[in-house]
This record gives structure tokens, sequence and C-alpha cells, in this order.
């Protein structure tokens, strides 16, 4: 059986149940999942099942993955799925699974002079098209100690995957009909610009300010905030927030 005939078998097997003591005892140390109303809750251990089944892990160095690490990472990459279903898992396989924060080399090539510049930057997550899901375990640990503040790496990485499957990552993801795709792109480049300049300018922001990189990443980090600290970016950018509640659904911050 060739790799793909052998993932296309994993795809159309039936999805074996999450443990009920160990979905139990991950509720207790996910407090975004525990939060969530009860249907919202069966329909997440639902999709965290699907995710389990259709994704492999690999654990990198001296990572330790156990069936609840495995669990509260697919829990957590399963939240902004609610409102759309195991679709929005296509189109990759992997995840990759560092013990804390790792390097990537990248390079540059600067088209006036033809100069390739090369330079290391040091991650704590990372996603690529069609490629792997890349984190730093140490980061997915301290989200769930501190789940009401705004970060969380693996709902960053996912929220790129989401507007991945639309192409490019560019922080415009494949709507749902309720949502004006010219309201979205509006709201979402003024918030970006208006972040942008206040980065510029030095000043301090509520909005964490790797979002002013690109307007990917401003839709990946107030992505983060909508699922952890929903009633800063409503305070700082309520459009911004508006748009992501009717996309995601209710917080389960509020």
């Amino acid at each position: 059986m060739s790799v793909f005939q052998s993932l296309l078998a994993r795809f159309r097997a039936p999805v074996p149940p999450i443990d009920d003591t160990l979905w139990a005892h991950a509720l207790t140390r996910v407090p975004l999942a525990n939060a969530l109303d009860a249907p919202r809750a069966h329909y997440l251990r639902q999709l965290a099942a699907s995710f389990l089944h259709t994704k492999r892990f690999h654990a990198l160095g001296d990572a330790s993955l156990d069936d609840f690490w495995r669990l509260a990472i697919a829990m957590q990459a399963s939240l902004p799925a609610l409102p759309h279903g195991p679709k929005v898992f296509k189109g990759w396989t992997n995840i990759l699974v560092y013990p804390g924060e790792f390097n990537v080399r990248r390079s540059h090539h600067d088209a006036p002079t033809g100069v390739i510049t090369e330079s290391d930057d040091t991650l704590i997550g990372e996603a690529w098209e069609r490629g792997p899901m890349i984190l730093s375990l140490a980061d997915v640990a301290l989200d769930l100690e501190a789940p009401w503040d705004g970060v969380n790496v693996v709902i960053h990485e996912m929220a790129h995957k989401l507007d991945m499957l639309a192409g490019p990552a560019n922080g415009v993801p494949p709507l749902p009909g309720g949502i004006n795709r010219r309201e979205w792109i509006g709201s979402m480049q003024q918030g970006f610009e208006r972040l942008s300049k206040a980065v510029g300018r030095r000043r301090k922001t509520a909005i964490d300010p790797y979002a002013a990189e690109a307007p990917e990443e401003y839709f990946a980090v107030t992505s983060e905030m909508h699922f952890s600290q929903p009633a800063l970016l409503r305070e700082a950018e309520p459009d911004v927030a508006r748009l992501l509640d009717a996309y995601y659904g209710p917080s389960p911050a509020d």
C-alpha cells in the first residue's frame, strides 16, 4: 500500500472515540474547553477525536508526548473549528512538537540587488501551507496554566491553518455566508493599520505588537484574544471583535 493509500484509508476509517477517563481529565486541565456549555463541549469532543484520527504527532528532541498532551493540543486546535466542522482540518497531516522554542533558518532574496541573506528566527509555533503545524510543548503547557491572558500558541497556529484554506495566508480565511467579505477585509485592514501606526510610534497597545508584522499575524493574534481575552479585544477593536465572534462563535471566556 502506498503512503497516499495509507493516508486515505486512515481518513476513511471510523473515528475512534476518546476514552471517557482521558476526556474528563483533559477537561480539568484545558480551561478553554472546560468553559464551554454542554452542547459545544460535546461537539468539541467529536472534533478532537477527528483531529486525533487524521493528524500524526511527532515528538522532536526530548519532547514527551503522551495521550494527554496529544488530546490537549487537539482540543485547542478544535476550538476554532466549532462553527465550521472537521472539513477545516483538511490539507495537512503532521504536527511537529519541540520541547520548547525552536530555531528556523530564513532566506531573504533582495530583488533589486540579487543578494540573498540568511537569518535565524526563534519561534514557539509555526504553520506551513499544506505542511505541518509546529509547536513548542513548553508554551502549550504555559497556555494551560494561564488560559485567559490573550495568548494561545495552538489557536494562533490553527488560525493560520484556517487562513491557508484559501491559499497563502493573508488574514482572510474562507468566510461563512453570514459574514460580508468586504466588511471583513475593511475592518481587519483598518485595525491592522491602527496597530501598525501605534507600534511605529512606540505606543503601548492592548493587542500584542507582533500582530503588526502582517495582516495574517493580525488575524492570528486577535484570534488568540477572541478565545482568551475577548473583553480587551472588544475594548481595543470592537468591529474586529464582532467579526471574530461571528466567525468563531461565542468566546469561552465570556
